[in-house]
């Protein structure tokens, strides 16, 4: 089995967009025009949802005429927040045909087809011309591809010259070994971080200038600590409608209890970063 396929096997995608219809209805969202702060608590796919979805974009400072290309979409949510919130249009990428038919579903159900859309591609192969965007978006996806330095490659060569990079991923930390299951594997074989300057390394032999490097560690750690929190604080009862749950499955407590576990004794990190193309 080759490792892309062990990655859409974690990401069980069976059913999915009939699971999100009955989460919405659930929600008494099943009509109206949807906006992407509803749907946040499903659809941001990474550590601090879309406090680190604002973030990252703010620190792009994009243009409402970027044509960006979001790569692993995912259900979509960062790439309708760009559209919704800077005006830009959005190509987003993704290996599971069940996540990019979901992506496209929300983006007609929040109004944005128009200035998002999906399909399904692998990142090792994008499926564009060379120079074809402006900016190029990646939230914890890269942890799940083990041929690093062709990923970057292939983003730089998309990439108009000038071009930007937004990655916010999950990196290694002191070395020692990580808890298993996280979020993004749930054994060591799909899992492929690395150190912060080996990515960085790789980052630049492809051909990208760092503009903004920031590690994020702490205020993941302190974001999983206010879940943790507030997870006590509430009675045992059934979890909300809306979650990541609905598209990963009744483990996830698990799997991001071990991420918060791994970020909190230094096992992991995460980096946000800016690039620029040569």
């Amino acid at each position: 089995m080759t490792d892309a396929s062990k990655v859409l096997q974690h990401y069980d995608s069976s059913g999915l967009r009939q699971r999100i219809e009955a989460a919405l209805a659930a929600a008494g969202l099943s009509v109206g025009v949807l906006s992407p702060a509803e749907l946040a608590p499903l659809d941001q796919f990474h550590t601090r949802g879309m406090a680190a979805t604002a973030e990252l974009a703010a620190a792009l400072a994009l243009p409402a005429d970027a044509h960006v290309i979001d790569i692993g979409s995912g259900l979509g949510g960062p790439s309708r927040h760009l559209a919704a919130r800077y005006g830009c249009c959005v190509e987003g990428i993704d290996l599971s045909p069940a996540f990019v038919e979901a992506a496209a579903y929300l983006a007609e159900r929040t109004g944005l087809a128009g200035k998002v859309s999906y399909r399904c591609a692998d990142a090792l192969a994008l499926p564009h011309d060379a120079a074809s965007f402006d900016t190029a978006w990646t939230q914890h996806v890269a942890m799940n591809i083990a041929d690093r330095p062709r990923l970057y490659r292939e983003i730089h060569r998309v990439l108009k010259p000038g071009g930007r990079l937004a990655v916010y991923d999950v990196v290694i930390g002191s070395g020692e070994p990580l808890h298993f299951p996280v979020p993004w594997a749930r054994t060591p074989e799909t899992s492929f971080v690395v150190t912060p300057q080996a990515m960085r390394t790789a980052l630049e032999q492809a051909g990208f200038t760092v503009v903004d490097w920031q590690d994020r560690t702490a205020i993941a750690v302190d974001w999983f600590v206010e879940q943790q929190k507030a997870r006590a604080a509430q009675p045992a009862a059934a979890p909300p409608a809306l979650g990541l749950h609905v598209a990963m499955g009744a483990d996830l407590g698990a799997l991001g209890a071990n991420l918060g576990r791994n970020l909190r004794e230094g096992r992991a990190g995460i980096v946000q970063a800016i690039l620029q193309r040569s």
